[in-house]
């Protein structure tokens, strides 16, 4: 396998986790920016634990995702049922002092960044055996009382506290399964690049998981998949040039599909229009059942 298809498709697979984590919280209304604090937190502890300590990749990556769900956990106390003004704040807020820190740790690299992390054989296969078994989860949360409730919530709060919803639980469950996702990415990163930057970890990330989320289509978990491979993919089909301007194309993009088709790509009308229709139909069914 060449060294560009390996990347793409691991980076692909790294932001297709990223933008469900991005998509859980969004089932009730809440942008959830601190999974990228998450993965930046993860991703550092996991390079250092490997190559200071030499903890195996297993133990890293069970402990990233504890790590990251204790985050989800305490702040979710907090904001499980907030605004989503509010969870955006404490979000970009957290992104920032974690980036911060990073940068003035020298026992981290610092602005200089973290190198040297080892090897770990088979890691496009561990990554996507991961993603398919998060896809599942999320398949079935989806299609659970809990993806009903979510989708009550995020249509009218009001309406769904008279049917009995807890919003903060709800709100709560979500931004933690959310923010282990995330540490999971957070880890997988650090293996696969086997280096790390805080430049990586800032709003230029938020930015690129907004327009995963939005241009793929948020109300279903099949559009993050489209939109993270096809917009993985756009440095690999225009020239350099072009190429060089992406975040500029990611932006129009974005703003383009807001302002035109605001579901996104992939709706679950569209989804539930492509589902095969029953052989006979109700009303045969019916005239059969009576004669």
């Amino acid at each position: 396998m060449s060294e560009v298809l390996y990347y793409f498709l691991g980076f692909s697979a790294i932001y297709i986790l990223m933008g469900w984590a991005l998509y859980l919280p969004y089932r009730v209304g809440q942008l959830n920016y601190l999974i990228v604090a998450c993965m930046a937190i993860t991703a550092y502890f996991g390079g250092f634990a490997a190559r200071e300590w030499n903890w195996p990749f297993p133990v890293i990556l069970i402990i990233g995702i504890m790590i990251s769900t204790i985050i989800g956990l305490i702040f979710s106390q907090a904001i499980g049922k907030a605004p989503c003004f509010t969870v955006v704040i404490v979000g970009l807020t957290s992104v920032f002092i974690v980036k911060t820190v990073i940068e003035n740790w020298k026992l981290l690299g610092g602005t200089v960044g973290f190198f040297h992390i080892p090897n770990v054989n088979g890691m496009l296969i561990i990554i996507y055996g991961l993603l398919i078994l998060v896809g599942f989860l999320i398949y079935r949360i989806d299609h659970s009382r809990w993806g009903r409730a979510a989708s009550v919530v995020f249509v009218d709060k009001d309406v769904a506290v008279s049917l009995g919803v807890d919003i903060k639980k709800i709100g709560m469950f979500f931004q933690i399964v959310s923010c282990a996702i995330a540490g999971m990415a957070g880890t997988l990163d650090a293996f696969l690049v086997r280096s790390l930057s805080p430049e990586f970890f800032t709003f230029g990330m938020i930015g690129y998981l907004m327009c995963i989320l939005f241009v793929g289509g948020y109300t279903t978990m099949w559009g993050v998949i489209f939109s993270a491979f096809f917009l993985q993919g756009i440095p690999l089909m225009f020239p350099s040039s072009i190429a060089s301007w992406r975040q500029v194309i990611y932006g129009a993009l974005l703003v383009l599909i807001i302002l035109l088709r605001p579901e996104g790509i992939i709706t679950r009308k569209m989804l539930w229009r492509m589902k095969p229709k029953a052989y006979f139909p109700v009303n045969t069914q019916i005239k059969n059942s009576k004669s």
